[in-house]
């Protein structure tokens, strides 16, 4: 049985769509090597030493493959601020390797000037905590996250 979000008006969700983007090039790329590679056939008459078209299949195989990368990074969540915390989701087996890390146990926040990482300080003495990178998440989306999270935070959160 499928859940669905509980209050979703209630959370922002960051996605790693700052990646796609050279997944959706590649497989661009790799799509027009494949037309170039199918185009080939025509002339083989005339040239022999021209590749065969079946070599075509390999840049489209390799073009799907990255294609469907890139969708996936387009919609899955990256990063989650739920009432309860901050959701973060690795790149590799998101749904297993998930951690939440509740805003309770968030002493203090610093970005970036750059807005390129975001670290979650546990403790006053700054000893222990999270770093994370922002580069994932779309360039226009990251002022937004820094906002949300030193937000919430309050006096604690910085922009370093």
């Amino acid at each position: 049985m499928a859940r669905g979000v509980q209050s979703p008006e209630k959370e922002l969700r960051f996605t790693r769509s700052g990646q796609a983007v050279g997944f959706w090039v590649a497989s661009a790329v790799l799509l027009a090597a494949a037309v170039t590679l199918a185009a080939t056939a025509v002339y083989r008459g005339v040239n022999p030493d021209l590749p065969h078209a079946g070599w075509a299949l390999l840049p489209l195989g390799l073009a799907l493959v990255s294609a469907r990368l890139a969708a996936g990074l387009t919609c899955h969540a990256y990063l989650i601020l739920t009432p309860l915390g901050i959701e973060i989701f690795p790149f590799f087996r998101p749904a297993s390797g998930m951690r939440m890390v509740s805003w309770a146990e968030i002493h203090s926040a610093e970005i970036d000037a750059e807005a390129n990482l975001l670290t979650l300080h546990h403790d006053a003495g700054r000893r222990s905590g999270i770093h994370l990178s922002l580069k994932p998440i779309r360039a226009d989306r990251r002022d937004l996250l820094a906002k949300a999270v030193l937000g919430r935070i309050g006096e604690g959160g910085r922009v370093a």
